[in-house]
Protein backbone atom coordinates (compact mmCIF):
# COMPACT_ATOMS: atom_id res chain seq x y z
CA UNK A 1 0.00 0.00 0.00
CA UNK A 2 3.01 2.71 0.59
CA UNK A 3 2.77 2.87 -3.32
CA UNK A 4 -0.77 3.94 -3.22
CA UNK A 5 -1.49 7.23 -5.17
CA UNK A 6 -2.86 9.31 -2.54
CA UNK A 7 -5.98 11.32 -2.88
CA UNK A 8 -6.03 14.25 -4.93
CA UNK A 9 -8.00 16.50 -1.68
CA UNK A 10 -5.74 16.42 1.99
CA UNK A 11 -7.41 19.42 3.97
CA UNK A 12 -9.20 20.79 1.06
CA UNK A 13 -12.53 19.39 2.54
CA UNK A 14 -14.56 22.91 1.05
CA UNK A 15 -13.23 22.34 -2.38
CA UNK A 16 -13.98 18.47 -2.39
CA UNK A 17 -17.65 19.72 -1.24
CA UNK A 18 -17.42 21.98 -4.23
CA UNK A 19 -16.23 19.21 -7.17
CA UNK A 20 -19.37 16.95 -5.83
CA UNK A 21 -21.58 19.39 -5.90
CA UNK A 22 -20.67 20.38 -9.51
CA UNK A 23 -20.38 16.72 -10.63
CA UNK A 24 -23.60 16.20 -9.13
CA UNK A 25 -25.53 18.79 -10.80
CA UNK A 26 -23.71 17.70 -14.23
CA UNK A 27 -25.05 14.28 -13.42
CA UNK A 28 -28.67 15.52 -12.74
CA UNK A 29 -28.30 17.75 -16.44
CA UNK A 30 -27.70 14.88 -17.68
CA UNK A 31 -30.49 12.99 -16.88
CA UNK A 32 -33.14 16.26 -17.25
CA UNK A 33 -31.53 16.39 -20.36
CA UNK A 34 -32.62 12.74 -21.29
CA UNK A 35 -35.47 12.74 -20.57
CA UNK A 36 -36.33 16.01 -22.53
CA UNK A 37 -34.52 14.55 -25.34
CA UNK A 38 -36.72 11.72 -25.29
CA UNK A 39 -40.21 13.09 -24.80
CA UNK A 40 -39.22 14.83 -28.01
CA UNK A 41 -38.11 12.40 -30.20
CA UNK A 42 -40.53 9.83 -29.39
CA UNK A 43 -43.30 12.11 -29.74
CA UNK A 44 -44.63 11.02 -26.10
CA UNK A 45 -45.21 14.24 -24.04
CA UNK A 46 -46.57 17.51 -25.20
CA UNK A 47 -44.49 20.37 -26.05
CA UNK A 48 -44.99 22.01 -22.97
CA UNK A 49 -43.09 19.24 -21.13
CA UNK A 50 -40.04 19.54 -23.09
CA UNK A 51 -39.59 23.44 -22.66
CA UNK A 52 -40.12 22.32 -18.83
CA UNK A 53 -37.31 19.95 -19.13
CA UNK A 54 -35.17 22.80 -21.47
CA UNK A 55 -35.98 25.47 -18.92
CA UNK A 56 -34.35 22.85 -15.77
CA UNK A 57 -31.69 22.21 -17.85
CA UNK A 58 -30.99 25.82 -18.75
CA UNK A 59 -31.35 26.32 -14.70
CA UNK A 60 -29.18 23.26 -14.03
CA UNK A 61 -26.31 24.64 -16.13
CA UNK A 62 -26.23 27.95 -14.67
CA UNK A 63 -25.62 26.46 -11.72
CA UNK A 64 -23.02 24.71 -13.11
CA UNK A 65 -20.84 27.63 -14.27
CA UNK A 66 -21.31 29.30 -10.82
CA UNK A 67 -19.74 26.22 -9.17
CA UNK A 68 -16.80 26.69 -11.34
CA UNK A 69 -16.39 29.99 -11.53
CA UNK A 70 -16.17 29.47 -7.60
CA UNK A 71 -13.59 26.31 -7.82
CA UNK A 72 -11.49 27.90 -10.45
CA UNK A 73 -11.19 31.21 -8.07
CA UNK A 74 -10.27 28.63 -5.09
CA UNK A 75 -7.69 27.02 -6.89
CA UNK A 76 -6.16 30.45 -7.49
CA UNK A 77 -6.39 32.50 -5.04
CA UNK A 78 -6.09 29.81 -2.40
CA UNK A 79 -3.09 28.37 -3.99
CA UNK A 80 -4.65 25.03 -4.02
CA UNK A 81 -3.86 21.33 -5.60
CA UNK A 82 -0.75 23.03 -7.42
CA UNK A 83 0.30 19.92 -9.03
CA UNK A 84 -3.14 18.94 -10.21
CA UNK A 85 -4.66 21.99 -11.14
CA UNK A 86 -4.15 22.46 -14.89
CA UNK A 87 -5.77 19.03 -15.69
CA UNK A 88 -8.89 19.46 -12.64
CA UNK A 89 -9.51 22.63 -14.68
CA UNK A 90 -9.42 21.27 -18.24
CA UNK A 91 -11.80 18.25 -16.76
CA UNK A 92 -14.08 20.48 -14.80
CA UNK A 93 -14.29 22.09 -17.95
CA UNK A 94 -14.63 20.07 -20.61
CA UNK A 95 -17.83 18.09 -18.38
CA UNK A 96 -19.59 21.56 -18.34
CA UNK A 97 -18.90 21.77 -22.07
CA UNK A 98 -19.89 18.23 -22.73
CA UNK A 99 -23.66 19.59 -20.57
CA UNK A 100 -23.75 23.17 -22.40
CA UNK A 101 -23.33 21.35 -25.84
CA UNK A 102 -26.33 18.87 -24.70
CA UNK A 103 -28.44 22.04 -23.43
CA UNK A 104 -27.46 23.81 -26.68
CA UNK A 105 -28.61 20.66 -28.94
CA UNK A 106 -32.07 20.08 -26.91
CA UNK A 107 -32.58 23.93 -27.53
CA UNK A 108 -31.96 23.53 -31.32
CA UNK A 109 -34.08 20.43 -31.72
CA UNK A 110 -37.15 23.02 -29.72
CA UNK A 111 -36.02 25.68 -32.50
CA UNK A 112 -36.16 23.24 -35.34
CA UNK A 113 -38.87 21.32 -34.08
CA UNK A 114 -38.06 18.12 -36.81
CA UNK A 115 -41.19 16.05 -37.53
CA UNK A 116 -42.02 13.56 -34.77
CA UNK A 117 -42.47 10.19 -36.03
CA UNK A 118 -43.53 7.27 -34.31
CA UNK A 119 -41.60 4.90 -36.50
CA UNK A 120 -37.99 6.07 -35.39
CA UNK A 121 -39.44 6.34 -32.19
CA UNK A 122 -38.22 3.36 -30.34
CA UNK A 123 -34.22 3.92 -32.55
CA UNK A 124 -34.33 7.51 -31.09
CA UNK A 125 -34.93 6.35 -27.47
CA UNK A 126 -32.57 3.30 -27.87
CA UNK A 127 -29.85 6.17 -28.95
CA UNK A 128 -30.31 9.01 -26.57
CA UNK A 129 -30.12 6.54 -23.76
CA UNK A 130 -26.57 4.85 -25.19
CA UNK A 131 -25.30 8.06 -25.73
CA UNK A 132 -26.12 9.00 -21.94
CA UNK A 133 -24.83 5.82 -20.41
CA UNK A 134 -21.34 6.64 -22.13
CA UNK A 135 -21.42 10.38 -20.75
CA UNK A 136 -22.74 9.00 -17.39
CA UNK A 137 -19.70 6.55 -17.57
CA UNK A 138 -17.06 9.02 -17.85
CA UNK A 139 -18.70 11.15 -15.01
CA UNK A 140 -17.90 7.95 -13.13
CA UNK A 141 -14.79 8.13 -14.12
CA UNK A 142 -14.01 11.98 -13.70
CA UNK A 143 -15.08 11.26 -10.08
CA UNK A 144 -12.86 8.37 -9.60
CA UNK A 145 -10.02 10.35 -11.14
CA UNK A 146 -10.59 12.70 -7.28
CA UNK A 147 -10.36 9.53 -5.04
CA UNK A 148 -8.65 6.72 -6.75
CA UNK A 149 -7.01 7.51 -9.91
CA UNK A 150 -5.52 4.13 -10.37
CA UNK A 151 -9.34 3.28 -10.94
CA UNK A 152 -10.14 5.00 -13.69
CA UNK A 153 -8.88 3.06 -16.39
CA UNK A 154 -11.83 0.51 -15.73
CA UNK A 155 -14.28 2.75 -15.77
CA UNK A 156 -12.94 4.31 -19.40
CA UNK A 157 -13.24 0.91 -21.12
CA UNK A 158 -17.16 1.40 -20.63
CA UNK A 159 -17.11 5.02 -22.34
CA UNK A 160 -15.81 3.48 -25.15
CA UNK A 161 -18.20 0.21 -25.55
CA UNK A 162 -20.62 2.69 -25.35
CA UNK A 163 -19.60 5.08 -27.38
CA UNK A 164 -18.98 2.06 -30.20
CA UNK A 165 -22.31 1.01 -29.74
CA UNK A 166 -24.05 4.67 -30.12
CA UNK A 167 -21.98 4.68 -33.75
CA UNK A 168 -23.85 1.50 -34.48
CA UNK A 169 -26.89 2.46 -33.39
CA UNK A 170 -26.52 6.09 -35.18
CA UNK A 171 -25.49 4.22 -38.35
CA UNK A 172 -28.36 1.95 -38.41
CA UNK A 173 -31.04 5.08 -38.00
CA UNK A 174 -29.06 7.30 -40.21
CA UNK A 175 -29.92 4.48 -42.81
CA UNK A 176 -33.98 3.51 -42.20
CA UNK A 177 -34.06 7.43 -42.20
CA UNK A 178 -32.52 7.89 -45.51
CA UNK A 179 -33.97 5.59 -47.07
CA UNK A 180 -37.32 6.24 -45.13
CA UNK A 181 -40.08 8.23 -47.66
CA UNK A 182 -39.88 11.24 -46.29
CA UNK A 183 -39.04 15.15 -47.66
CA UNK A 184 -35.44 15.98 -48.25
CA UNK A 185 -35.90 18.69 -45.13
CA UNK A 186 -37.08 15.86 -43.19
CA UNK A 187 -34.80 13.01 -44.18
CA UNK A 188 -32.00 15.90 -42.98
CA UNK A 189 -33.36 17.24 -40.09
CA UNK A 190 -33.93 13.88 -38.78
CA UNK A 191 -30.45 12.54 -40.04
CA UNK A 192 -28.77 15.54 -38.10
CA UNK A 193 -30.82 14.98 -35.09
CA UNK A 194 -29.27 11.34 -34.76
CA UNK A 195 -25.37 12.48 -35.63
CA UNK A 196 -26.01 15.41 -32.98
CA UNK A 197 -26.64 12.21 -29.80
CA UNK A 198 -23.78 10.19 -31.37
CA UNK A 199 -21.41 13.60 -30.96
CA UNK A 200 -22.58 13.27 -27.39
CA UNK A 201 -20.65 9.69 -27.16
CA UNK A 202 -18.16 11.22 -29.03
CA UNK A 203 -17.35 14.11 -26.82
CA UNK A 204 -17.53 11.61 -23.39
CA UNK A 205 -14.94 9.60 -25.55
CA UNK A 206 -12.67 12.20 -25.72
CA UNK A 207 -12.70 13.17 -22.36
CA UNK A 208 -12.14 9.75 -20.95
CA UNK A 209 -9.13 9.99 -23.17
CA UNK A 210 -7.88 12.99 -21.56
CA UNK A 211 -8.59 11.84 -18.17
CA UNK A 212 -6.78 8.40 -18.50
CA UNK A 213 -3.51 10.94 -19.31
CA UNK A 214 -4.67 12.67 -16.03
CA UNK A 215 -4.92 9.92 -13.82
CA UNK A 216 -1.30 8.15 -15.44
CA UNK A 217 0.16 11.55 -14.45
CA UNK A 218 -0.51 11.34 -11.01
CA UNK A 219 0.37 7.65 -10.47
CA UNK A 220 4.03 8.72 -11.64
Amino acid sequence: MANETPPLFGKTRFLEGLIDEFLDKIAEGVIVGELGLKAYLCGSEEEAICLEKLNQLTEIKRRCSELRRTIVTMLYTEMLLPDARGDVLRLLGSLFALLDDMGDDFEELMIVQPQRLPEFGADFAELTAMAVRGVQAVLVAARTFFRTPAAVRDHLNEVRVFEDQTDRLAYKLKRRIVAADLSFEQRTLLRETAAMLDGLADKAENIGDDLSIFAIKRSL
